[in-house]
């Protein structure tokens, strides 16, 4: 169990932390390729990249590290947060192509929360 735990911590870290990283420093490219991107303020898009980033981390560092292990299942129900988030906004505005990876991600995130808790 620990290492599917650890195989899904490390996807979905460098998961969020690639699509943090572009959110946060990368906004022109996130706005081309991203269509809500283009309907929301900069600073909420900066917020929601900072966010991924850090939650990117605080699923693999904590535990990694052994400092502070109970931040990987308090990152992982953030992560599962945003992504339920993510996930209602992207039916209100009908975009159900992207909701898939979503549910995905809430699953996984949920997973190693339940696992590491």
């Amino acid at each position: 169990m620990n290492i599917a735990l650890w195989v899904v911590q490390g996807i979905l870290g460098l998961a969020f932390m690639m699509a943090g990283m572009m959110k946060s420093f990368q906004y022109e490219k996130a706005r081309a390729s991203m269509p809500w991107v283009k309907e929301v303020s900069k600073g909420l898009v900066l917020f929601i990249g900072l966010s991924e980033l850090l939650g990117g981390l605080g699923l693999i560092l904590p535990e990694a590290t052994g400092i502070a292990p109970v931040l990987t299942p308090i990152a992982a129900i953030g992560m599962a947060v945003i992504m339920l988030l993510a996930a209602i906004y992207h039916a209100m505005r009908k975009e159900y192509q992207a909701i898939g990876i979503n549910i995905v991600f809430l699953a996984l995130s949920v997973f190693v929360a339940i696992g590491r808790l």
